[in-house]
């Protein structure tokens, strides 16, 4: 009877104590120092189901998504983004509470890059009225692309090479100077190959485009969801069809020389909700399912 009293003390004790406040959510970006043309990656730890995280990082939105107990999200950084302190603003809301607020900082590191001169025909360069306005509105067609979001995630761990082989892509974020006049910067990067060597997809996505375009040549571009898209560009042939979800690598084309090319490569590039990015950081994402 003694005992049966003092557990029941006990018990009254310990539902008297009051609740602890709930931990507060760790905040982690990766890389840990973050460079023009990189894809950075936040980790939110505590965050997890039925909570839902929003946020931005300076003025573009992240999307999240569930990630090692918690939730993740991608954001590119521009190779033209100004560098220095980007602000960032993150908010978890849960069913019944306040949301919880946090902020900070995220610097972004100059990266420089290599200047590449080149010469070519005249007639690859200096296009006549009726070539601009396609080059033109093919290019729209591509920007209208790359800012089209799609809300559900495709990509799952690693991405690998489109190519064969362990020679690293070159030209990423080069300043080209075309016959001595200045263009934009190399939004891609090159992979030497020759004619015919087959081209795989970097992840699993759904194919968005197959087209034939004045400057790219034979292409595809492959949505892997959230915002994100790799790009095949200057294909000899192609094996996909749009709207086809294909999976981490499985073909999707071959090298060629399609387009304003000199010879015989693989632009790969990808862009994120309109970011341009180093294909080589899409490789190194290490975001393991």
């Amino acid at each position: 009877m003694i005992l049966g009293r003092r557990l029941a003390a006990l018990a009254l004790a310990l539902l008297s104590v009051p609740a602890t406040a709930a931990e507060p959510p760790l905040v982690r970006w990766h890389p840990a120092r973050v460079h023009q043309g990189d894809i950075a990656w936040v980790h939110v730890r505590g965050a997890v189901n039925p909570a839902s995280v929003e946020g931005v990082l300076g003025p573009r939105t992240l999307t999240f998504f569930p990630y090692a107990g918690g939730q993740a999200a991608v954001v590119g950084v521009d190779l033209e983004l100004k560098t220095g302190p980007l602000p960032w603003r993150l908010a978890i809301v849960e069913p019944g509470r306040e949301p919880r607020r946090l902020k900070g900082r995220l610097t972004i590191h100059r990266r420089d890059f290599r200047v590449q001169r080149l010469t070519l025909p005249s007639t690859m360069v200096d296009l006549d009225p009726e070539t601009e306005r396609r080059a033109v509105s093919e290019g729209e067609r591509l920007r209208t692309l790359y800012q089209t979001i799609t809300p559900e995630r495709l990509w799952r761990g690693r991405f690998t090479r489109p190519v064969a082989g362990t020679e690293a892509a070159t030209g990423f974020g080069a300043r080209r100077i075309i016959n001595g006049r200045p263009r934009a910067p190399h939004s891609g990067a090159d992979y030497a190959a020759d004619r015919g060597t087959p081209v795989v997809a970097a992840n699993r996505g759904r194919v968005a485009l197959v087209a034939d375009f004045f400057f790219p040549g034979r292409l595809v571009a492959l949505d892997h969801g959230l915002g994100l898209y790799t790009l095949y560009f200057h294909l000899d042939t192609v094996a996909v069809t749009d709207g086809e979800v294909v999976d981490r690598g499985q073909s999707v084309g071959t090298v060629g020389a399609t387009g304003r090319a000199t010879g015989p490569h693989l632009h790969f590039a990808a862009q994120l909700a309109g970011s341009r990015v180093d294909p080589a950081s899409l490789l190194s994402l290490d975001l393991r399912d």
